[in-house]
């Protein structure tokens, strides 16, 4: 009898583990849907998380998810995973523990694809193709990254009846190493050593048709950006490779916008942890290409803990065709540059709380300028011929060019930060202001 009963139990025993191995979704898979679903309520009760197909694969060791969807219950966040999938999870802690906790993913990776986080206050949706992240080997690494608006410009700003700025950013690849992920999703700081960004494009755009919004939240600059991720990300170094900037003022319903353009841009900033910020104040280098037509060079300066919008950069612009500028300056002036080449140009521009002050050196000569209609980029016209004359013979510094001691005109940089300038519309609008001092308008 006892024999009987040990073969019976064994035979039991037996089934129960051919189960567990191979029907895992009768046993596992409900189970620790509902361990995770449970934790994650509970750690953040102002969301609602549904989770589809989840699959747990006890030989590979594998948690696989079908779709993730976490939503904020007050609508103003959404979070869409298509497929997610985390391996190397201590199994016991898994099963009989605290379920998916840092402690229980030291030797895990994590893949996710299709990510696709929906601002709805804002108007932004991020996506992101696909993410990886080791934690044996501290790395993430994220493909086809984009930021962009959840409508088309025309719509996006039609919803406002004040100025918007408009941005569009799409990364190919970014990856960040020696980052320490586990610290991170316990809420401690994250030692990143190296992050690099390659070949991504940033898309500015406004509506200067509309008036700005004085009541309306400013811009965060990036001073206020870096005092608070530095509390939880420090790095090395950054690096971005082969970036593209395109800068546009929109002026007209639904008229080509004014632009400005830099290619080939490398951005770097370095040092170690503590080197980076030297003094609390973050050291970039970048340089690009000007309209495919001169290089500029610029060093920035900018203070992480000031409450504050104060920072200071400086550079240079090589030699280049003026007309080059053309695209800009027929919508955003309606004045179109005939002749005209620089030589050379240097800026030095200081920022203290939002007024910047500096100066501008250019060397050029042979600048020749006429006006244009708004509309149709005519140059005829009794009106464009009087203007032109006046902007050429009276108001134009047509040469600047060092005299026999080396004296020249040198611009005066005078710019207030406008209540809705984001960064780089304020950084152009300040060097601009001692363009316009040297060249006269």
């Amino acid at each position: 009898m006892f024999v009987k009963i040990t073969v019976y139990t064994g035979m039991i025993v037996l089934a129960c583990l051919l189960a567990f191995f191979f029907l895992p979704d009768a046993y596992l898979d409900n189970f620790l849907k509902g361990r995770i679903t449970g934790a994650l309520e509970v750690a953040y009760p102002a969301y609602s998380v549904h989770i589809a197909g989840l699959h747990y694969k006890i030989y590979e060791n594998r948690l696989e998810c079908d779709s993730v969807t976490l939503v904020r219950i007050d609508s103003t966040f959404m979070c869409n995973v298509a497929r997610f999938s985390v391996s190397g999870i201590g199994r016991i802690q898994l099963l009989w523990g605290g379920g998916v906790a840092p402690d229980n993913l030291v030797s895990s990776s994590v893949n996710a694809e299709n990510i696709v986080l929906t601002f709805p206050t804002s108007g932004y949706e991020l996506r992101c193709e696909q993410m990886h992240i080791s934690v044996p080997d501290s790395e993430i690494v994220a493909d086809n990254l984009e930021l962009r608006t959840l409508t088309d410009d025309e719509q996006f700003f039609a919803a406002s009846r004040f100025r918007r700025t408009r941005f569009h950013l799409n990364i190919p690849h970014c990856s960040v190493k020696g980052s320490a992920c586990l610290s991170l999703m316990a809420g401690e700081i994250q030692c990143a050593r190296v992050a690099e960004i390659r070949d991504p494009f940033f898309d500015v755009l406004i509506n200067k048709d509309k008036p700005s919004a004085v009541s309306s939240l400013r811009p965060p600059m990036p001073n206020e950006l870096l005092s608070s991720i530095v509390k939880t990300i420090q790095l090395d170094s950054l690096t971005v490779i082969n970036g593209r900037l395109k800068y546009g003022e929109k002026f007209l319903g639904g008229s080509k916008p004014a632009l400005l353009t830099f290619d080939s841009v490398q951005i770097l900033a370095e040092g170690s942890s503590d080197q980076m910020y030297h003094g609390d104040t973050v050291v970039v280098h970048a340089r690009g290409k000007l309209m495919q037509a001169g290089t500029m060079k610029v060093v920035m300066l900018i203070p992480v803990a000031s409450p504050e919008f104060t920072f200071r950069y400086s550079g240079s612009l090589s030699e280049m065709n003026l007309n080059a500028l053309n695209p800009f300056l027929e919508i955003a002036e309606h004045k179109r540059i005939k002749t005209g080449l620089l030589h050379s140009a240097v800026f030095d521009i200081h920022v203290i709380a939002g007024q910047a002050i500096g100066n501008v050196r250019a060397s050029y000569k042979d600048l020749k300028l006429v006006s244009i209609n708004g509309s149709t980029g005519s140059e005829s016209g009794i009106g464009n011929t009087i203007a032109s004359f006046l902007t050429n013979n009276i108001k134009l510094r047509t040469t600047n060019l060092p005299d026999k001691s080396g004296a020249m005109k040198i611009g005066q940089v005078k710019y207030t930060r406008a209540h809705d300038d984001a960064f780089f519309q304020f950084a152009w609008f300040a060097l601009r202001s001692g363009v316009g001092d040297v060249v006269g308008f």
